[in-house]
């Protein structure tokens, strides 16, 4: 599903491009540029983010936006602010851009009156409602700590203390996220093509702000409402016959250089072949789980075990308490998978051995691929190795 979605958005890159009078083969090279662009690849590869979703949806609105489509445009903004809270921001953007810079008043006064209520309903109403307030501070405030430790605390930083703010704002490190967000696009952005990007203020804000590392690469999710609106800055310069290149040519080769430089295709002969080893047994022991069991298992295994009341992921930092409430225990000792580490496994192997259960306890080495998985269900407690 994530890479359909994310391979859909090229559709509404094509008419986008035609409808800004874009030659035939700009089109196809700006289309090119999206797919070749490495977090749009980056990203299909680091599990599945709803923002995918918002991404053709974000083009989608903006394309019936312009075809004066209004009834597809507000469907294209439900579908992005069903994603995530945080993307409520960003149609507000993109309604002053709408507003303001395309004259489209009716498409961007909606966009911009959904975006600031759905962030209201959402962050005073749903988020508090259905989540503890401490893990709502915690997720909304911890990579901004710098600047304080409330809402409050951090509203009077960002407003008083400018030079604590321009510190962080300007460092290094948030130089090098962006020469990693413009170089695949850099030829194609001119001030003539600048105004789409008025819609990433504040997804941009958001992570330059932060000072973690997590919300400054090409891999993970936070920069990617970002994406849609680099494309329509391309859009933009090649239609005002602006931009360094624009031959498609060209335009393919540059994208396919990088590429080569960012995206993360190397993870196929490295990191997504460590476990191949222990493939097999793992396919047989999620074919013994019930459906109904309860399952502690590591974050590889989880993925292929969903659909039960319960399951929990193996942590070193949290270890569980009470394993005897699982009925089915699955664990990689030769590859541990995240959050774990192959002491904890052996450890947590060790304890299992020591369990005295109501419920029978079946133990399964593959010995040729080093595997072991415990096999939990509701009979007398017995110790079988096969």
């Amino acid at each position: 599903m994530q890479a359909g979605v994310l391979a859909l958005a090229a559709l509404p890159i094509w008419h986008l491009a035609r409808h800004a009078n874009l030659t035939i083969e700009q089109g196809i090279a700006v289309a090119a540029v999206y797919l070749m662009y490495p977090l749009v690849f980056n990203i299909n590869l680091f599990d599945f983010y709803p923002e995918v979703i918002a991404v053709p949806a974000l083009l989608g609105a903006v394309l019936a936006a312009r075809l004066e489509r209004t009834g597809w445009f507000c469907l294209c903004i439900f579908l992005t602010l069903g994603c995530k809270a945080v993307l409520s921001i960003t149609v507000a953007a993109m309604g002053v851009w709408l507003l303001v810079f395309e004259k489209k008043r009716r498409c961007g006064a909606i966009a911009l009156v959904s975006g600031i209520s759905w962030f209201v309903i959402a962050t005073k109403i749903i988020i508090p409602f259905f989540g503890t307030q401490a893990a709502s501070v915690e997720r909304h405030i911890g990579r901004y700590a710098y600047l304080g430790n409330s809402f409050s605390e951090i509203a009077k930083n960002l407003l008083l203390n400018l030079g604590l703010v321009l510190g962080q704002v300007f460092s290094l490190e948030n130089l090098w996220y962006l020469l990693l967000l413009l170089v695949p696009v850099i030829w194609g952005l001119s001030l003539q093509g600048m105004q789409p990007l008025i819609a990433t203020i504040p997804t941009l804000a958001i992570n330059l702000l932060s000072d973690s590392y997590l919300q400054k690469d090409l891999i993970r999710q936070y920069s990617l409402p970002l994406v849609p609106f680099l494309v329509l800055a391309v859009i933009s310069t090649l239609a005002a016959g602006q931009g360094w290149l624009r031959n498609k040519r060209q335009i393919i080769l540059w994208s396919l250089v990088a590429f080569m430089a960012l995206a993360k295709y190397g993870y196929f002969f490295s990191i997504y072949l460590d476990s191949l080893d222990t493939w097999q047994a793992t396919r047989q022991a999620v074919a013994l789980v019930q459906t109904k069991g309860s399952v502690l298992t590591t974050a590889e295994i989880a993925p292929h075990l969903t659909h039960r009341p319960v399951v929990e992921l193996t942590s070193a930092n949290s270890p569980p308490t009470n394993l005897a409430k699982f009925d089915y225990i699955l664990l990689n000792v030769t590859h541990p998978a995240w959050q774990s580490d192959q002491k904890f496994a052996t450890n947590l192997v060790e304890s299992l051995s020591k369990l005295s259960f109501t419920k029978s306890f079946i133990k399964y080495f593959f010995d040729e691929q080093r595997l072991i998985q415990y096999i939990l269900s509701h009979r007398e407690f017995e110790k079988n190795m096969l």
